[in-house]
């Protein structure tokens, strides 16, 4: 029975994978790191920015604006793990509520969960490194 449901699991992984490899130009590296991070988010994010990153009205802000996911991506990691609080501007809305960061997140975690953010809700190609995390983790403010 554990050998079924470990060769199930095997199956499961290897068709999200492929699923995420299918998209034009991800690699796999970028295809596994999605698929970590997919499980990360729905057990630390996806209570406040939904199953989509559609957000929580007025609330939660979406997680799908890929100009503010550029131009801070040298910041995501920082609010990942710290939080946020400071309003923030997302697809022209203004959310001013505090955000609480998730502490407990490794490097490598955090990687998974932006690369899936990244790629599953914006229109990245290209997965965090856990050096990247590092060095933006290092100039948190």
């Amino acid at each position: 029975m554990q050998k079924k449901i470990r060769s199930l699991a095997v199956i499961g992984l290897g068709i999200a994978v492929i699923a995420f490899s299918c998209q034009p130009n991800v690699s796999i590296q970028t295809a596994q790191y999605a698929v970590n991070g997919q499980k990360l988010y729905q057990t630390h994010c996806q209570n406040c920015h939904g199953a989509k990153g559609e957000g929580l009205g007025a609330l939660y802000p979406p997680l799908t604006d890929t100009v503010y996911q550029r131009e801070n991506r040298h910041r995501l990691a920082c609010i990942v793990k710290f939080g946020l609080n400071e309003p923030v501007s997302i697809h022209g809305e203004t959310y001013d509520g505090p955000m609480p960061g998730v502490p407990q997140l490794s490097p490598i975690e955090i990687a998974y969960i932006l690369t899936y953010i990244t790629t599953r809700f914006g229109n990245s190609n290209d997965n965090f490194t856990q050096e990247e995390v590092k060095k933006g983790l290092a100039s948190c403010k």
